[in-house]
């Protein structure tokens, strides 16, 4: 393995940040199109060999230090009895939301029977490239999760998840206990076939106000955190001025959004690894405007502890060429 990704992200000192992007094997690929022209996304996801060809598209093209396994964070939903589809125009939408308490206890399948796929899909992968980059496991946040369960559907505002935790606040703490347990089963899982690093995607818990986060969240992340034998990164946006309520977790590397100046963020979490955060339409600019905005983010975070990332995912409309600009900007780094 090489193992560059891991050590950034342990908090050591590199000669340069190792790279990689969120949704990076996507529809900025053509080959990706390909393929999903022939499977759905749901048959993608659970199909090991489908999910691998995926999964190394953006390895063929731009050989990032780390290669994140092609699947979704609502895959945990299975387990856990929740069935759900994509639906165009739409996303993923839940056919047995959460609509009251009764509907939170459930008891879980076992996750190696039922997501299997995702281990056979990570073996596959440390076969063919894991003495050469660094394999990421991810799964999904409890708040996040529980949102698209109460909801049922992708919700701007999430509305309907912070009315629950309101109008039936015991169900709303068993929910998220529910999937705290269901992902750090999940993230074990994945380690346990060859994932070297893992990413927590509490994408949307920043919409909860800070005694709300402080109170649900932060437990619930330090304890998934504590349980997982790799390092973890934690992605939570918005959440600029609340760095320090995702660092209560202690996970080896917050995650930053692109709005967090990453000055800012290395003064608020000293030594504590960070990763990103470029922002993504920084990619539609010119290769020089790239590379300059780049190297700009490399300067700031130092040489320790920094993993390079976008501050959210690649876009769908994102030139080739632009990512790989912004890869290579990396590699070409030394300090």
């Amino acid at each position: 393995m090489s193992d560059l990704l891991v050590r950034a992200a342990r908090g050591e000192r590199t000669e340069r940040p190792p790279v990689w992007l969120m949704r990076q094997a996507g529809r900025h690929i053509p080959e990706y199109r390909e393929i999903r022209d022939q499977y759905s996304f749901v048959e993608a996801v659970t199909n090991p060999e489908v999910a691998e060809r995926i999964t190394l598209l953006p390895w063929d093209r731009y050989q990032p230090d780390g290669l994140v396994m092609f699947s979704d964070i609502l895959t945990i939903l299975e387990p856990l009895g929740f069935d759900y589809h994509i639906e165009s125009g739409v996303g993923p939408v839940i056919e047995n939301a959460v609509s009251g308490p009764d509907d939170v206890d459930r008891t879980p399948e076992p996750i190696p029977e039922r997501l299997g796929y995702v281990g056979e899909l990570l073996d596959r992968l440390d076969d063919r490239v894991g003495d050469r980059t660094s394999l990421i496991g991810f799964a999904g946040g409890p708040f996040t999760l529980a949102s698209y369960a109460i909801a049922g559907e992708p919700s701007r505002n999430h509305l309907p998840a912070r009315k629950f935790r309101l109008q039936h606040p015991e169900a709303f703490g068993r929910l998220l206990d529910l999937f705290t347990e269901a992902v750090t089963e999940f993230l074990q899982y994945q380690v346990a076939h060859g994932a070297d690093v893992v990413q927590v995607f509490d994408t949307y818990a920043g919409v909860l106000p800070p005694a709300d986060y402080e109170r649900h969240i932060v437990p619930r992340h330090r304890e998934i955190v504590d349980a997982v034998d790799a390092p973890t990164i934690l992605f939570v946006r918005n959440m600029n001025g609340r760095l320090q309520q995702v660092a209560a977790a202690d996970p080896d590397v917050v995650g930053l959004d692109w709005t967090v100046e990453m000055e800012t963020a290395r003064s608020d979490l000293g030594n504590r690894g960070v990763q990103g955060n470029l922002d993504p339409s920084v990619l539609f600019a010119d290769r020089e405007t790239i590379r300059e905005r780049t190297r700009a983010i490399i300067e700031a975070a130092g040489p320790q502890g920094h993993v390079l990332n976008l501050g959210h995912g690649v876009d769908r409309e994102t030139p080739v060429d632009s990512v790989r600009t912004f890869v290579e900007t990396a590699k070409n780094f030394r300090w």
